[in-house]
């Protein structure tokens, strides 16, 4: 018989739905039974992708014995972190101080009142040397609670009081030579081998390479150094899918070899951008390949019906995880015959494997020397090995699908949204114009209600949240979508996101709250950027860009303000805070390129990569930033002190080389 998860939306508790614990879904009949029958709250949160939370519920959840003591002395409760990241946030801050380190699945136990008393992840079905099983840590925690109470009402108590310390940010005078120090701290922790930060598991860090993006634009040596090695290496190894496109997840060793198989859309969107990047500083054709690979395997399998685009894929298929995208080499030579001795080059395959008997593609030989080995133009390389890929995964549509989660959240949609948008734009590209217009259409809708962008949608059901990071960052998907464009009723609805920051997410004590809710114990308030950017980073983005284009100051303040109070942050930990230094780069060195229509050069100057600069295409009056400006001219401004107008493309490119002399713009 189901539980009460089978009157869910979210993927990742119908998986839980036939379970025998008694699941709650998060929300107020579980806590007012847990106050009514004086029982801890059992807290677990996921997500539908996530190899180990499946296998906590094999080993676990679907255990009766397991269930019928956790029913019988606790209130459990299965919270999806992507469907209420809040929630997700305000506990796992709870673990990492508790046991230093965090993860999902995320297991928490809380008193009542929802104050976190005790966590941790993954545990075992039985006793591991390093862990309890899951069994034995119930029966402690049980024990606890009815004859050590005020153990446990001590540790709620002064874990509270701490964590709400240290949420609460640092004041501190923001240095003028806070870039440059980023960038020394950046490089300190930066692989000089295999590129990326830090070792294994290694993760792209998509918000620190953006960051890195900027500073290459703006001339900066070291950064592009740091980026270029670091594009290089991902794209090569098997965190890359070679054949399908995308990147999972993460690498579970230090050169990208062996990835975690999941793919998440926020990841595709933002390295997208990165490629795409680095293309234009570099003008290497390879970067472009993998950004527009990426952009159409998001299109082909993880787009719904009406432009929506889904969440994640899951790593595990058959129960296995990787099995859909490894390989054998003898599969390979079933599979492309003739070309199969090239491939097998191309992609490092080999009898023995490279991975637990099987292969993860890579691309680490060298294409000029396979291509000079075929005897083939590099025109006709290219298509040599495009038509591998495409026979490979021909093939590989046979398997066993791995599950797509198709959740549609408002500020992963943002971020895909502006990918998208983007890659229109500089690439000159009407069918991801058109799909970007879709995804607009349908998220604002479909997702907004009473003047809020909501950020869950699934199977016709919207949930009522809103937070912070959907504004943002669909804010910002849309202001590109204007850029690229000119249409504005995108840029009126990226306004629209910007009243509703300022309207609902402003934080008396300075800068935003993640989440407007009042029910969790600790506010919901953290610049920290995990694998996309924190919601005040982007809040703070969006605010800088549309204050220059709507002449509202007082958004710029807010927008600032939001930066300055992480002052001490910034300065100590830039590993952990490149999208809010990438927030304050563009409210002090950014800029507005102002083009008046009708213009003969508009498409020109729209194609033009400009990081820090801030697009106003229109007539003069569609906005307060066009106002009184001639058409057919284009202003390069910073905070409404404009340089000399320009009368063509070529003068247009002298002023901005004016501001940013080190930039490329060819």
């Amino acid at each position: 018989m189901p539980n009460r998860l089978i009157h869910e939306t979210s993927p990742y508790l119908l998986q839980h739905a036939h379970n025998p614990v008694d699941w709650y879904p998060w929300g107020e009949e579980a806590f007012a039974r847990a106050r009514a029958e004086d029982k801890p709250i059992f807290l677990s949160v996921g997500y539908a992708t996530c190899h180990w939370c499946h296998v906590m519920e094999r080993e676990s959840f679907e255990d009766p014995e397991v269930a019928a003591f956790l029913n019988a002395h606790f209130v459990p409760i299965k919270v999806d972190r992507e469907e209420l990241p809040d929630v997700d946030q305000v506990y796992m801050n709870a673990l990492q101080a508790m046991t230093g380190s965090g993860g999902w699945p995320m297991n928490m136990f809380l008193m009542p009142d929802l104050r976190p008393f005790y966590g941790g992840t993954y545990f075992p079905p039985r006793d591991h040397p390093q862990l309890p099983s899951f069994r034995r840590l119930l029966e402690g925690v049980h024990n606890a609670w009815l004859h050590r109470r005020q153990d446990v009402l001590e540790n709620a108590e002064e874990l509270t009081k701490a964590l709400s310390n240290a949420l609460r940010p640092q004041s501190a005078t923001l240095p003028d030579d806070l870039h440059p120090s980023a960038l020394a701290g950046l490089s300190r922790t930066f692989d000089q081998s295999y590129g990326g930060f830090g070792g294994a598991p290694k993760f792209p860090h998509a918000p620190a390479l953006l960051y890195l993006l900027c500073h290459a634009w703006l001339g900066d040596q070291v950064a592009w150094k740091h980026l270029e090695l670091t594009l290089e290496r991902m794209m090569e190894g098997g965190i890359h899918d070679q054949v399908g496109g995308g990147f999972h997840r993460y690498a579970v060793d230090g050169i990208w070899r062996v990835p975690h198989f999941e793919k998440m859309l926020y990841d595709n969107a933002q390295l997208a951008r990165v490629y795409l990047g680095g293309y234009k500083l570099s003008g290497k054709p390879r970067y472009r390949q993998v950004a527009e690979q990426i952009l159409q395997y998001v299109l082909r399998e993880m787009t719904g019906p009406r432009g929506e685009f889904w969440t994640a894929q899951d790593a595990d298929s058959e129960g296995v995880e990787g099995k859909f995208y490894v390989w054998s080499e003898a599969e390979v030579r079933e599979v492309l015959g003739s070309d199969a001795e090239a491939a097998i080059r191309l992609f490092g395959v080999s009898e023995a494997g490279n991975w637990e008997g099987v292969n993860v593609l890579e691309r680490r030989f060298p294409d000029e020397a396979l291509r000079q080995a075929l005897g083939l133009s590099p025109q006709a390389y290219i298509e040599w090995v495009d038509g591998v890929r495409a026979r490979l995964y021909e093939r590989r549509k046979q398997r066993v699908w791995p599950l797509t989660d198709d959740k549609v959240l408002a500020d992963w949609n943002g971020l895909m949204l502006r990918a998208l948008a983007e890659a229109g734009r500089l690439l000159g590209s009407e069918s991801y114009l058109q799909a970007a217009r879709a995804n607009a259409r349908f998220v604002l809708g479909t997702m907004v209600a009473d003047g809020l962008l909501r950020h869950s949608w699934r199977a016709g059901k919207l949930r009522p949240e809103a937070y912070l990071s959907d504004q943002a960052s669909y804010g910002l998907g849309l202001l590109e979508l204007y850029q690229a464009t000119g249409e504005m009723e995108w840029l009126e609805a990226a306004r629209q996101r910007a009243e509703s920051i300022m309207a609902h997410f402003r934080d008396p004590e300075g800068g935003f709250r993640d989440s407007a809710s009042e029910n969790l114990p600790i506010k919901a308030k953290d610049a920290y950027d995990g694998p996309y950017p924190s919601p005040s980073a982007l809040a703070a983005e969006l605010l800088f860009r549309l204050a220059a284009l709507y002449e509202r100051p007082e958004w710029h303040e807010a927008a600032l303000s939001a930066v300055e109070i992480y002052a001490h942050s910034l300065q100590h930990s830039p590993f952990g805070f490149p999208a809010l230094l990438q927030a304050h780069l563009i409210g002090t060195q950014g800029s507005e390129l102002v083009l008046v229509t009708p213009s003969s050069w508009a498409a020109e100057a729209r194609s033009l990569y400009l990081p820090l600069t801030t697009l106003a295409i229109g007539p003069s009056d569609a906005l307060p930033v066009l106002a009184g400006r001639k058409a057919g001219l284009a202003y390069v401004c910073r905070w409404g002190v404009c340089r000399l107008p320009s009368e063509d493309f070529q003068g247009l490119k002298a002023e901005l080389h004016a501001l940013y002399p080190d930039a490329p713009l060819d």
